[in-house]
């Protein structure tokens, strides 16, 4: 058997007083992550991956949290091109950071984080500026 990772994290975007503003950001970030591919359409990002509260209320103050999370066959030697794909959904979402987990049998957990240099980044913006800081644990082998 192979050997099995473990990605999972979540995207935030940033609370605003307008009422307004954040209803728009959160209705463009629905529509995105739609378009996902699903099924077995997708390599690395798919929409079945993807979740969040819908509406305000429980769960959902003023900030928005859309979690993820996916079991790969050793995604780690793929890395680069999940991060690709990651980085690409990012420049089309409304945000202020994200933070991805890579849990992976061989090579113990990782942590990156990505964050907006400006505390917020917009679809419009077109290039994605950002920090990305990367974590290393130790081993998950007993």
């Amino acid at each position: 058997m192979e050997p099995e990772s473990i990605v999972y994290g979540c995207i935030r975007d940033w609370p605003s007083g307008e009422r307004e503003q954040r209803l728009l950001r959160r209705s463009s970030n629905h529509r995105v992550l739609d378009q996902l591919p699903q099924g077995e359409g997708w390599p690395f990002l798919g929409r079945e991956m993807f979740s969040f509260c819908a509406d305000e209320g429980e769960g959902l103050y003023q900030t928005q949290v859309i979690h993820f999370g996916a079991s790969y066959r050793a995604v780690e030697y793929e890395w680069a091109l999940w991060v690709q794909e990651f980085e690409a959904l990012l420049k089309r979402l409304y945000w202020a950071s994200a933070v991805v987990h890579l849990e992976t049998e061989l090579n113990g957990v990782h942590t990156f984080r990505w964050e907006s240099e400006s505390g917020f980044h917009s679809p419009q913006e077109g290039d994605l500026r950002m920090r990305c800081v990367w974590e290393r644990e130790g081993s998950l082998r007993g």
